[in-house]
C-alpha cells in the first residue's frame, strides 16, 4: 500500500463524520493546550524574573545585626560604610538607619495614632548608585538637600499619604518637609517601598539619629561574592562577629521561582490528565468506528487487503485524529500564553520544544490508543463481516 493511499484511507473515516472527529480531537486539544499554556506561562514568568535579576545584580548584600549571646540587641558601627568599601571585592556600599519614634503624615492635622506604619529611615546618598533607585517624580537626595528639611517617598509611602509628584509637603517629626523626589517600587529592597527616607545630616541635626546605620546595602564583585561576605562579619565587629547578619535578597527571589516551578509541576500534572482522557476518547471513537465500519472492514478484506493493511488504516486514523488534536492544542496554549505575557507585561518566552514535545506526546498517545482498535478490525473475519 503506497503512502498517499494510506494517507486517503486513514481520514476517509473522519471525513465522513466530521462532528464526531472534531469532539474526539478536542479531547487531546485541550490537555495539549493545558501542557503548553503552563509551560509557557512559567517560562514567560522565569524569562521576568531574569530580566529582572539582571537589571538589578545578584551581586547585592545586606547587612543588619542582630544580637548578642546574652540575647541583647547589638548595633552595627557608626563608619559602617568606611569599613566595608575597604573589603576586597567591594564596589560600593551604603546604609540606612531606621528612627523609630519619628513619623510622617500627610499633615499636622491627622491624627497621631493614624501613621499607616510607615517608616522614617536615615540614608546615605550614596544609597541611590548601591541600589540602583528609580525615581518616578523628582530627584534624589544630594549634599544639599540631604542637610535640609527634605524627604524622598517610597512607592507605596507615596501612594498611602496621596502625593502623586514632587514638590508636596508633609508633617514629619513635628515639621514640615519638602518632598523632593518619589521613587519607583524597589525589587531587592521592598522595606523602601514604605519609608520615607531623609538625609543623614538633617536626621543627626533634628531627628535625634544617633548616626548608627540598621542596614547596609553592599554591591560587591560577583567573583568574589562569597569571599566578601564571609568578611563583613568581623569587619564590623571583630569582638562578637556573630552577631552580624549578612543575607541576599537575590536568594528570596530565587525561592519564589523555586516554589513557582513546584506549582508548574502540579498544573502540568493536571493537563497531562486532561490529555490521558483525550487518548481514552480516541480510542473510544476508534472502538466504535471498528463496530460501525464492520461492512466496510469486510468487503476490503474480500476483494483482497491484508491484515496488516487494515491495520494500518484503523492506526493511521488515530493518529491523524490525535495529531489535529495536537496542532490545535498547541496553538491554543500558544495564544494563551501570549495573552498572559502581553497582559502581565511578561515578555512572551516558549521554547520550541514544548508544542513539538507537546504533538509528539498527542502521536504517542494517539498510536496506544488506536493500536487495540486496528487490531481488533484486522482479526474481523471477512465472512463475518459482511454477514454483520
Amino acid at each position: 500500500m503506497r503512502a498517499i493511499d494510506l494517507v486517503a484511507l486513514s481520514t476517509s473515516g473522519l471525513r465522513a463524520r466530521p462532528l464526531r472527529a472534531v469532539l474526539s480531537a478536542l479531547g487531546i486539544a485541550i490537555g495539549i493546550a493545558a501542557m503548553v499554556a503552563v509551560l509557557g506561562i512559567s517560562a514567560s514568568s522565569q524569562a521576568k524574573l531574569a530580566q529582572q535579576l539582571d537589571a538589578l545584580g545578584t551581586n547585592l548584600l545586606t547587612v543588619e545585626a542582630g544580637q548578642d549571646l546574652f540575647g541583647a540587641e547589638a548595633s552595627l558601627p557608626k563608619d559602617s560604610e568606611g569599613r566595608i568599601e575597604r573589603l576586597a571585592g567591594a564596589q560600593g556600599a551604603a546604609g540606612v538607619g531606621a528612627l523609630p519614634k519619628t513619623r510622617i503624615y500627610r499633615s499636622e492635622l491627622i491624627p497621631e495614632a493614624q501613621s499607616g506604619g510607615l517608616a522614617v529611615r536615615a540614608a546615605d546618598t550614596s544609597l541611590a548608585d548601591v541600589l540602583d533607585l528609580s525615581v518616578r517624580s523628582g530627584a534624589w537626595l544630594n549634599e544639599a538637600t540631604g542637610a535640609y528639611p527634605s524627604v524622598v517617598l517610597g512607592d507605596r509611602a507615596a501612594r498611602q499619604l496621596g502625593i502623586e509628584r514632587a514638590g508636596s509637603l508633609v508633617w514629619l517629626g513635628g515639621q514640615q518637609f519638602a518632598v523632593v523626589g518619589i521613587l519607583d517600587p524597589v525589587e531587592l529592597a521592598p522595606e523602601l517601598d514604605t519609608s520615607a527616607l531623609v538625609g543623614n545630616q538633617v536626621a543627626l541635626d533634628r531627628l535625634d539619629y544617633d548616626g548608627s546605620p540598621t542596614r547596609m546595602y553592599l554591591r560587591a564583585d560577583e567573583e568574589a561574592l562569597a569571599e566578601t561576605r564571609a568578611l563583613v562579619p568581623q569587619t564590623l565587629s571583630p569582638e562578637q562577629p556573630e552577631t552580624i547578619k549578612v543575607s541576599r535578597p537575590s536568594d528570596a527571589l530565587a525561592a519564589k521561582a523555586a516554589t513557582d516551578e513546584t506549582f508548574t509541576g502540579l498544573l502540568l500534572g493536571l493537563g497531562s490528565l486532561g490529555l490521558l482522557v483525550g487518548g481514552i476518547g480516541v480510542a473510544n471513537t476508534m472502538i466504535i468506528s471498528v463496530i460501525e465500519r464492520r461492512r466496510e472492514i469486510g468487503l476490503r478484506r474480500a476483494i483482497g487487503a491484508r491484515r496488516s493493511h487494515i491495520r494500518r488504516q484503523f492506526l493511521g486514523e488515530a493518529l491523524v485524529l490525535s495529531a489535529l488534536g495536537g496542532l490545535g492544542g498547541a496553538g491554543i496554549g500558544a495564544l494563551v500564553t501570549a495573552g498572559f505575557a502581553r497582559s502581565g507585561g511578561l515578555p512572551f518566552a516558549l521554547p520550541l520544544y514544548v508544542p513539538a514535545a507537546a504533538i509528539a506526546a498527542t502521536l504517542v498517545v494517539g498510536a496506544v490508543a488506536g493500536i487495540s482498535p486496528a487490531w481488533r478490525a484486522a482479526r474481523v473475519p471477512p465472512t463475518v463481516a459482511l454477514s454483520g
